[in-house]
């Protein structure tokens, strides 16, 4: 038993309602959509899940309810999240001494005198034959077990009159304290984790056949065998010395997950099976919260998108920090966490998490993030950013309102539909090589989207020009792409230019998918079609570099991505 400290509260109700505390921050605008789109200053609301959250400028405070799940003992515990700016807590509940001297063995023995009306006042759940304690499943107001209060429901039973029931068997238990005399001397243990098997509905299987039988059942209640059917009030005991310990129920924080450089996750590890309504959060260090189950898919959206929202605002505040310290050539646009999808069989693809990073010229892929000057040098890969594309799969909403609209309307997929459409963007670098990456939210692909085309764009304005040595008939030639002359092909000797375009005269191209490339130019003066041909070492890298300069010049003609670029650019160094 533990001794009442400051970082409990006393539970009175099971439908309890949770405080909220908030934060002040000194943000007041999302750069990019880091989630859903929120207006500054602070406001209270109720979320879908009955919990109330606070949104103070971009930090979302939240608390509720929620189950959580361990694979290892496939049991359940109700939990209650509170989630600030830096941190989620996840809080069990506990019984704690808030007066006189405590247990070290986290014991009670309460002893109870047994009425006539009413006999002992509580029911229980379970057995050994079904390797689960014995547990006090119901204590009935006003009864002798309720007038002690010391005695709880999740209360698992280890002695009867001193002798030891950890063993025994539900009719054991049940038998021990029908014949235990007028009074039962009970030490008990609360359990944090109740079985799933002990979470079924209070009642009997049936009142009949359970009178008749007087055989009670460790799947259901038998209070019916331990208090008689009388409803009666039982007579009040006399009042508990000042000296006897007081007992109350309270959340007790277990878990606190700092969100820094943390992930989320709504798939089961290392494959691309969704978990319904369910969902990890795990830290930096490796940390996790084993699984959060909710009722509907509404309500663990809505907590998914508001820790992802904590989780981006946190990464978005660690890049100013470091883009402070390093020069405009080597900022950080955009971080995360993302899940490499592999290639393997359709029925059970293997995945595993990795690290990404757009920063100055390179786009890094980690196997953790990297926290020093010296980790941004031992990126599992990296590639030229000029020389990769990026490229989004199937369909997905813009908006993660939109799907949490869906959601509430109960309009969401099946789990299979799901599975079929995963939020999901392939990086294309050279030789022909990709690599699929899973988000676990649609704004999150927004996010990376768009920070690809500001990187892109701003390493090309950067390099302002690339070459590539190829060949053509055998000659070896220079091919240049110049983000303000266009395509220029010269001599690899002597430099003489051998032909010009612009990047508006390029209107086709053709490939053999391994070195060989036609362009397609339409001459200015006589109208007609120039083909050139040539040949390439790494013939993907050089059509994604022409990509990315083409790409850059349109930009750079779009005043609404170059305002868009400059704003943000603003921001990040603010």
């Amino acid at each position: 038993m533990r001794k009442g400290t400051g970082g409990g509260r006393s539970i009175t109700e099971e439908a309890e309602l949770v405080e909220v505390r908030t934060e002040p921050s000194r943000r007041r605008w999302s750069l990019l959509g880091w989630g859903r789109s929120r207006q500054g200053g602070g406001g209270a609301c109720w979320a879908g899940d009955g919990a109330i959250k606070e949104e103070v400028g971009l930090v979302e405070t939240k608390s509720g309810i929620a189950l959580l799940y361990n694979e290892e003992t496939n049991n359940t515990s109700d939990v209650c999240l509170k989630l600030t700016k830096e941190v989620l807590t996840i809080q069990k509940l506990d019984v704690v001494c808030t007066r006189g001297s405590v247990s070290q063995l986290n014991h009670r023995t309460v002893v109870l005198r047994r009425q006539a009306a009413g006999g002992l006042g509580l029911s229980i759940k379970g057995g050994a034959e079904h390797n689960v304690p014995v547990v006090i499943s119901k204590i009935f107001k006003h009864q002798v077990a309720d007038q002690t209060g010391k005695l709880f429901v999740g209360d698992a039973m280890l002695q009867v009159n001193g002798i030891n029931v950890e063993r025994c068997t539900h009719e054991e238990v049940v038998h021990l304290l029908r014949t235990a005399g007028d009074e039962v001397t009970i030490t008990v243990r609360f359990l944090r984790e109740v079985p799933s098997f002990l979470k079924l509905p209070l009642g009997s299987p049936g009142a009949c056949s359970d009178q008749c039988s007087r055989v009670s059942s460790p799947l259901f209640d038998s209070g019916l065998h331990l208090n008689g059917n009388s409803s009666s009030t039982a007579p009040s005991p006399s009042p508990p010395s000042a000296n006897e310990p007081k007992y109350e129920k309270r959340w007790l924080d277990a878990v606190s997950l700092p969100l820094l450089l943390a992930r989320v996750s709504r798939y089961k590890a290392g494959t691309d099976k969704l978990r319904s309504n369910c969902f990890e959060v795990f830290s930096f260090d490796g940390a996790c919260t084993n699984i959060l189950q909710f009722c509907t898919a509404a309500e663990s959206t809505d907590w998914l998108q508001a820790i992802s929202t904590n989780i981006n605002d946190l990464t978005l505040e660690n890049i100013k920090i470091i883009n402070k310290y390093c020069s405009s050539d080597d900022q950080i646009v955009h971080m995360g966490w993302t899940c490499e999808c592999l290639e393997g069989s359709v029925a059970g693809r293997t995945s595993s998490y990795k690290f990404l990073a757009l920063r100055g010229p390179s786009f890094y892929i980690f196997r953790s993030p990297p926290v020093s000057a010296t980790d941004w040098g031992q990126a599992e890969t990296t590639y030229n950013l000029y020389e990769v594309l990026f490229k989004v799969h199937k369909l997905w909403m813009a908006e993660d309102c939109w799907l949490q609209a869906r959601l509430y309307l109960g309009l969401e997929h099946s789990p299979e539909q799901q599975d079929c459409e995963p939020l999901c963007f392939s990086i294309l670098v050279g030789h022909g090589q990709s690599h699929t990456f899973r988000v676990e939210l649609a704004g999150d692909l927004a996010v990376w989207e768009k920070s690809f085309q500001r990187a892109v764009f701003m390493e090309v304005q950067r390099i302002r020009s690339k070459s590539y040595l190829c060949s053509s008939q055998g000659n070896v030639l220079y091919f240049t792409i110049d983000f303000g002359s266009g395509f220029t092909c010269s001599e690899g000797s002597s430099k003489n230019i051998l032909w010009r375009y612009k990047f508006s005269q390029l209107k086709g191209s053709s490939d053999d998918g391994k070195t060989r490339v036609k362009l397609l130019f339409k001459n200015a003066e006589t109208k007609q079609i120039e083909m050139k041909e040539l040949e390439f070492a790494n013939l993907t890298a050089v059509l994604h570099c022409i990509h990315s300069f083409i790409a850059g010049k349109v930009a750079s003609m779009d005043p609404v991505f170059m305002s868009s670029l400059n704003i943000a650019g603003n921001y990040m160094n603010s």
